[in-house]
């Protein structure tokens, strides 16, 4: 089977990077890199599997003949014309659950973090300045979580060890979850007025933008903190400027905000109670380690299932 890797540049590493973890997991396979648009366009053409950001793809895909299956490389696909890609036959696939194990440490490090204080220590460490403060606990607290897909389960998980209380809110509650209870939305304002801590790791939708505005401020408890690494809008950003600057909340880590980037002068960079991370969350020198084995795992389904000459296979994180 050949496999085309289109150009792209993910957390600072090349795709040649991703061609090489590609070809240690599809010896069997010839995986090539084009790397000018010129080579992008006649590769496509031959290619079998495409992988990468979809522009080049979506340019050429009336001359790609043999096409079978487009990779996506991100987990979103709102970039993508998903109905071109079905209408020629050719199956999408994404990167969702890459980015579990990193942002859903990213979340854990927040949440301890906010709960020990460890940007009081660093500021008294800075002025070399021997002086106790009062810190909280995780233990015995109760954590929700908005959103129970990969990054929201992997939370939840890493969770347990903390002897916390999980609550998990998304949009098919019946699907249940491991969390120890799971709601819808509508009953939002009920779980976060139990809520020590607030985790956001759901999609931006229509009915998340602007989900946690001050109305669902004021119903968490002033104690609480917020974690935001879905996407800025689902944050009223004025709401929560309001409420960090009246006490409402006890505070916030935000690896996404609305603006992004936040300009200079934006008030949030100015609150004490506000930590600020820009976009970083997904960082992983794993990235195209693990979308290379979502791929080498659907290209070997394709190989079986035509060896066997049988129908289309489950392909892993299938779209179209």
């Amino acid at each position: 089977m050949r496999i085309v890797v289109t150009r792209q540049k993910i957390h600072g590493h090349p795709a040649s990077e991703y061609v090489d973890l590609l070809r240690e997991r599809l010896p069997d396979h010839e995986v090539v890199l084009a790397d000018t648009p010129q080579e992008e366009r006649e590769q496509i053409r031959t290619a079998d599997v495409v992988t990468g950001e979809g522009a080049a793809v979506e340019e050429h895909l009336d001359e790609a003949a043999s096409l079978r299956l487009f990779a996506g490389v991100y987990a979103g696909v709102g970039h993508l014309d998903l109905d071109a890609f079905e209408e020629a036959g050719v199956a999408v696939t994404n990167a969702s659950g890459v980015h579990a194990p990193n942002i859903s440490e990213y979340v854990i490090g927040a949440l301890v973090s906010l709960a020990r204080d460890f940007r009081r220590a660093t500021r008294q460490q800075d002025r070399r300045e021997w002086r106790a403060y009062p810190t909280h606990e995780l233990y015995d607290s109760t954590v929700t979580v908005v959103g129970l897909g990969a990054i929201g389960t992997a939370v939840v998980e890493r969770l347990e060890p903390f002897g916390v209380e999980t609550l998990g809110v998304r949009y098919t509650p019946e699907k249940g979850g491991p969390a120890d209870e799971v709601v819808g939305f509508d009953d939002l304002h009920e779980v976060l007025a139990r809520t020590d801590h607030l985790a956001l790791a759901c999609p931006l939708t229509d009915t998340t933008e602007g989900l946690i505005d001050r109305e669902a401020l004021r119903t968490l408890p002033p104690h609480a903190t917020l974690v935001n690494i879905a996407r800025g809008p689902v944050v009223d950003t004025d709401d929560l400027v309001y409420a960090l600057r009246w006490n409402q909340i006890r505070g916030a880590f935000l690896d996404v905000t609305d603006p992004e980037p936040l300009p200079e002068d934006h008030p949030l960079w100015g609150l004490d109670d506000a930590r600020i991370t820009p976009h970083n969350a997904g960082h992983t020198p794993r990235y195209f380690e693990r979308v290379a084995d979502i791929l080498a795992g659907n290209v070997e389904r394709i190989a079986d299932v035509e060896a066997a000459d049988g129908d289309g296979p489950e392909l892993e994180n299938r779209v179209v």
